[in-house]
Order: structure tokens, then C-alpha cells, then sequence
């Protein structure tokens, strides 16, 4: 078993915001010296179901806590969802339906497994307790916080002064998830620093309870691949983590040497001073920067995948990049072209599930991204003969080769 301090060393790492210390060694050392586990408590309302690397700072850190024999409650908010958090947003954001949330929440469940061990983590829908709720007591909860308090949030002060609408509800939805730490009798609350009006707002309402206020603990944003914005879906520069093995393999070796030691910090089961060795031998001359990018894409692609995949991935990109030659194994999928003899290339790229639109595959294309046969492709307008077998290739790690396979009209 770690030591207290031990534990507050793994806890701290890559943390931003830790409130406090003294609280977080207080509980740490009253579990140690009576054997019951804190109770860790992070919350993720089911938005949007595909996970990217970004998301998985919170649940590497939950994995600390759990690697150290605390209970974890993954606290999936099916009620908190159906108001929708205000946090960053410059307008309000339209409430999912029931059928949104129960359906990406069970998307994330089957996700954030490829991390949390699920024998060791409590899921939680926060509807449990705050759907019991009655008027009175929303009502009195509510009292618990002035206008004058919620307009100190950033988001609601630019709304506020721009005369943009700030809905009633919206300002319910920190009070509700304060309220979740109450249900929960949390001792630590993790999230974005983005969310730390929210987590406080937790301690707030706790002390309220005469209960022991949490240990806040707020995560970085991870940036992206271009090493500037925060990672996203909409910019671009994310990786997914049911993307293919290849694809988080090449995506991991494309980032910048300074963003790589980042990635390892919050992501990587290294530790510290492992890491600290590597970057020292890397600065050193001892080892290349491929190699040590190489390591690191394996971990991911293991952990979201396995370590066949990870071996397979590496052979898959020295094959590729290094030997330019084609990968072992290429997807094949048959198309039936409808009649048609010939077939517009990005609505074939479409149909082979290498672009998402007709007019991603149109960009792509513009920018000498797109093969057939092993030729780059530059005319948008180009038509392929849908006969037989064709070679298609969409940046440098997807494949696809389209079969074409009329279907009979007897």
C-alpha cells in the first residue's frame, strides 16, 4: 500500500486546481488508518458519445484513484442532460431528450471501460436522487445561491452584458450538481478547470448539509494535435478512441516532440520519474523522439485496443511511411453501384466509409489527399468505372478496397 504521501503525489499529477492539500492528506490518512476507500465522485453528462483523448484525462485520473483502492462513481447526469450545461456556451443549449441521454449513455459506458476497471467503479445516474425531488425542495435549494453569485461565472457575465438570454434553468444546473455531492456524500469531486465554479458549488452545498466539504480537483483541457486549441471533434485535431489502431498510431506519432511529454504526463501509466528518464535521454541524444512517440502510441493503442493491435499498428506505419509500401491487411467492402457505370469518386469515398460527406471527400481531393490505384487524385470531378476491384486510399492511413458486385435483377 502507498504511503499518504504517495498517494497525494499521484493524486497532484497534472492537476491544475487542488482545493485543498490539507483537506485531501486529512482524508487520505483517516481512509489509511480505518480502511474505508474515499468516495470519488466525476460527473459527465451524456452530450456527445464518441470519447477522444481529451475526455480521458478525467478517467485516467479516476484509474489513480482507483489504483489506489478508492471508490469511484462514474456519474453519468441523465437528469443534469436534460437541462444541458451552461458551461462555455454563448447561447443556451437546447435539452436532449430521453431517448438522447439513455442512448449515449449507455455509448459511454462501454467506452470509459477501456480505462475504469468495471468490477471497481460505480455507475450512477444522477435522476436517482434529483428526479425525487419535490418543488419544495427545489425551491429551497435554489436559495442557497443569489443572482449576483451566478453572474460572477465568466460565461453568464459575457451573456449578461451582451444581451444574450440566460434561461432560469441554466442557473439550476450548478445547484443541481452541487447537489449530486450531497447525495453522493463525496469526499472528492474531479473535472475541467472549466468546471470548477460547478465543483465548488458542491462544497457549498455540502457544508450546508453539516457534511464534510470534498476536495476539489480540476484537470487541464488537453490540446489537440496542432498543439494549440483544445482538443475537439468539430476542430479537427482530435483522436478518438474507437478509432482504428492505425489511426490513433499515426495520430499520436504525428504531435510535436514538446506536446508529446503533455500527452505522457496525463495520459501515460509511467510514472513521473520514468517519464522524467525519458525525456532526459531523449534531450540527450540517447534515444530518438520517434521512439519514444513510438512507446507512447502503443500504450494508447493497447489500452483501446490491445497489444496485438499496438504490434500490428507499428508494423502497419513502417510498412506505410517507412517502406511506402501498402499494409498488411487492407479493409474490403462490396458495393453494388445501382445500375450505374461509372461512379463519382466522392460519392464512392462516401460509400466506402473513408469520407463522411460528399463534401469532405470534395476537400480532401483539393488537397492531394486521395489515391486510386496508388495515383493522387486532384480533379473533384473525376468518375471511376464500377467494374471489378479499385484501390482507395484517403490521407496516409486509410484503405479500402472497393468491390464492385452488381446485384442480380433475375
Amino acid at each position: 500500500m502507498k504511503s499518504v504521501e504517495e498517494q497525494a503525489a499521484l493524486i497532484e499529477r497534472g492537476t491544475v486546481d487542488l482545493i485543498s492539500r490539507g483537506e485531501l492528506i486529512k482524508k487520505l490518512t483517516r481512509s489509511q488508518e480505518t480502511g474505508n476507500p474515499l468516495i470519488i465522485k466525476a460527473g459527465f453528462d451524456p452530450t456527445a458519445p464518441d470519447l477522444h483523448l481529451g475526455h480521458t484525462v478525467l478517467l485516467q485520473k479516476l484509474r489513480h484513484f482507483q489504483q489506489l483502492g478508492h471508490q469511484i462513481v462514474f456519474l453519468i447526469g441523465d437528469f443534469t442532460g436534460l437541462i444541458g450545461d451552461p458551461t462555455g456556451k454563448s447561447d443556451t443549449r437546447p435539452p436532449l431528450t430521453r431517448e438522447d441521454v439513455e442512448r449515449n449513455a449507455e455509448t459511454y459506458k462501454e467506452q470509459v471501460f477501456k480505462i475504469l476497471d468495471p468490477q471497481k467503479t460505480r455507475v450512477a445516474f444522477n435522476s436517482t436522487w434529483l428526479g425525487e425531488l419535490s418543488s419544495y425542495e427545489m425551491i429551497r435549494l435554489a436559495s442557497r445561491l443569489t443572482v449576483a453569485r451566478m453572474l460572477e461565472r465568466d460565461d453568464f457575465k459575457k451573456r449578461f452584458e451582451s444581451n444574450r438570454p440566460i434561461s432560469i434553468h441554466e442557473f439550476l444546473y450548478p445547484l443541481i450538481q452541487g447537489y449530486d455531492s450531497v447525495a453522493l456524500q463525496a469526499d472528492v469531486e474531479i473535472g475541467g478547470t472549466d468546471q470548477l465554479f460547478n465543483l465548488l458549488m458542491g462544497r457549498d452545498l455540502q457544508k450546508g448539509r453539516d457534511q464534510e466539504p470534498q476536495v476539489v480537483l480540476t484537470m487541464p483541457l488537453l490540446e489537440g494535435l496542432d498543439g494549440v486549441n483544445k482538443m475537439s471533434k468539430s476542430l479537427g485535431n482530435y483522436i478518438g478512441i474507437s478509432e482504428s489502431a492505425d489511426d490513433i498510431f499515426g495520430k499520436v506519432l504525428s504531435i510535436s516532440d514538446d506536446l508529446m511529454f503533455r500527452y505522457y504526463e496525463l495520459l501515460s501509466d509511467l510514472s513521473m520519474e520514468e517519464i522524467g528518464r525519458l525525456k532526459e535521454d531523449m534531450e540527450a541524444g540517447k534515444i530518438h523522439p520517434k521512439a519514444v512517440k513510438v512507446r507512447l502510441a502503443k500504450e494508447l493503442v493497447a489500452r483501446f485496443h490491445d497489444a496485438d493491435a499496438a504490434d500490428a499498428a507499428e508494423h502497419n506505419f513502417e510498412q506505410v511511411f517507412k517502406k511506402h509500401a501498402l499494409p498488411d491487411e487492407i479493409p474490403e467492402k462490396a458495393i453494388d453501384p445501382g445500375g450505374e457505370t461509372v461512379v463519382w469518386l466522392p460519392k464512392l469515398l462516401v460509400w466506402a466509409d473513408l469520407v463522411k460527406s460528399t463534401s469532405d471527400g470534395r476537400r480532401m481531393i483539393r488537397q492531394n489527399a486521395v489515391s486510386v490505384a496508388g495515383e493522387k487524385v486532384t480533379d473533384v470531378n473525376t468518375d471511376i468505372a464500377a467494374d471489378g476491384s479499385v484501390l482507395l486510399q484517403v490521407g496516409k492511413r486509410r484503405f479500402c478496397r472497393v468491390i464492385f458486385q452488381p446485384q442480380s435483377t433475375e
